[in-house]
């Protein structure tokens, strides 16, 4: 019997049979390419099974650089980015500022930022975004790191998208677009996962795109027979009439699903139930202060829009006054309307709440901003009369003299760490002290029988004092007016 050579010996006359570039293929294709030189004295299998079946990439069929189609009906797949931007105001600093948060949601979105460019424009242009001759220097850009998809950051229009595709011959997407890609993935909730598919259908509706049988119309109009009448309507109509349909169907669904948490915040009202609503920017720490105010266990994520569904805990002021604290969506600069209109019905737990914490980042180079940014959608959702305090957050991070800078613009502020635990406390005694107080003091001396009235002065009210005695409860506290119609016959009221 002939013995088998080793696979060094193998190695070494493969290596001088065979070029460089054609060994690979020579070992792929050893059914095919059998040469007695080198397969003669070889006898049994030299490679596994799995290997031989495995899929071979072949170089050259790639059309992920020459056929863009069908952008919008696709699931985005952020691998390899390039963001692009148009500088209009403000100043370089901004400017870099504004990119680099949208390389972080490039990131949270799944994908790896290989480069960023800025064009300094008075405004961005009307056919590529950035003008002709940028979008052939942006295409040698992307040609030369291999990037698949670019990122503007802005909302582009449908024409925009197209024509700065057709220039750079890879995906294009906008601020919009990657914004709701987030949403969609962690949206946990039956209600955030409604409120995501409507924003997305409201986005994608204008920016369909037919060609061939897309364009082609459908056999229709008439009142039927063997040929219909009527050119009847093209695919890309349907398609169209079918989204408004789906929409309207989930504005129906997410109507109800309100509906339910209508009553929720109705049956706190009719308990005098104080609501606090927590707002402010994406990643500035809302659910981290959430958890350390309540122990909610809500998740706490280094990312952008780690939490989307609304979480209400009940909390209890240093005086044991009950109320509610929720947790609202972050807010991000030009948040696109298309999710302002789709999460108004989450946001109205701002504009219902007594008292906004404004939570915002003290470590974030232009804090300012944040601020700007979510007191414009406050004001897009009527929740400008509601008291506000503004939280900064992340003080043992921040630069002091930002902090001077914030605690002095800002008259209702406090710094706090809600990693840290600094602030905490000192934070507890300014809610209790801002939130809406019962408008009526009574001293009553309740019957033991009674105990449900005791009970509702502790839930509702605020309680003074409170002493027993042989004939029954003595309780000094603050009422409405309400609750105090129910005690006067055990007691004298006096307004406060």
């Amino acid at each position: 019997m002939t013995s088998s050579s080793s696979p060094s010996q193998d190695a070494k006359r493969m290596a001088h049979a065979y070029p460089e570039g054609l060994r690979a293929d020579a070992l792929m294709e050893e059914d095919v390419a059998w040469s007695h030189e080198i397969d003669g004295e070889r006898d049994g299998d030299q490679f596994d099974r799995s290997e031989r079946a495995a899929l071979r990439r072949v170089a050259g069929l790639s059309t992920e650089l020459e056929d863009v189609t069908e952008v919008e009906y696709r699931q985005l797949r952020l691998e390899r980015v390039v963001l692009v931007g148009v500088w209009t105001t403000g100043t370089v600093q901004d400017a870099d500022n504004s990119l680099a948060e949208l390389a972080a949601l490039a990131e949270t979105a799944g994908a790896l930022v290989l480069d960023g460019v800025i064009q300094r424009r008075d405004k961005p242009d009307a056919a590529t975004y950035i003008g002709s001759g940028k979008a052939l220097e942006l295409r040698d850009i992307v040609l030369e790191t291999g990037a698949d998809t670019v990122i503007c950051d802005g909302e582009l229009s449908p024409g925009q998208l197209i024509q700065l595709e057709d220039v750079v011959k890879v995906k294009v997407i906008d601020r919009t677009a990657l914004i709701l890609d987030i949403f969609a993935q962690h949206a946990k909730s039956r209600e955030g996962k409604a409120q995501v598919a409507l924003a997305q259908m409201q986005y994608m509706l204008p920016r369909l795109r037919g060609w061939g049988q897309s364009l082609s119309r459908q056999m229709g109009g008439g009142r039927g027979g063997l040929a219909t009448r009527g050119p009847g309507e093209t695919k890309i109509e349907t398609d169209r009439r079918r989204i408004r349909e789906k929409m309207a169907k989930m504005r129906r669904e997410i109507a109800e699903m309100k509906t339910g948490r209508e009553i929720k915040r109705q049956e706190r009202r009719r308990n005098k139930v104080p609501s606090v609503a927590i707002a402010g920017y994406t990643n500035a720490g809302k659910s981290s202060l959430l958890n350390r105010l309540t122990g909610a266990g809500v998740l706490v994520e280094n990312a952008l829009f780690a939490t989307l569904d609304p979480t209400v805990r009940r909390a209890e002021t240093p005086s044991g006054r009950l109320y509610t604290l929720a947790d609202t969506v972050g807010f991000v600069r030009h948040l696109p309307h298309h999710l302002v209109e789709a999460f108004r019905s989450t946001m109205e737990e701002v504009g219902d709440s007594d008292l906004i914490l404004h939570v915002v980042d003290g470590s974030h180079p232009v804090p300012e901003e944040q601020l700007a940014a979510v007191r414009e959608v406050i004001r897009d959702v009527g929740a400008t009369d509601v008291p506000e305090i503004v939280v900064i957050n992340k003080a043992d991070a921040a630069d002091p003299l930002v902090l001077q800078r914030l605690l002095r613009v800002e008259k209702r502020s406090i710094a706090v760490s809600a990693r840290t635990g600094q602030g905490i406390a000192e934070l507890l005694a300014l809610i209790d002290e801002e939130l809406p107080r019962p408008s009526v003091e009574v001293e009553a001396l309740v019957p033991y029988t009674h105990g449900k009235l005791v009970a509702r002065a502790h839930t509702e009210g605020e309680v003074i004092s409170e002493e027993h005695t042989a004939e029954g409860t003595l309780l000094k506290v603050r009422v409405h007016e309400e609750l105090a119609a129910d005690l006067a016959p055990y007691t004298a009221v006096s307004a406060a």
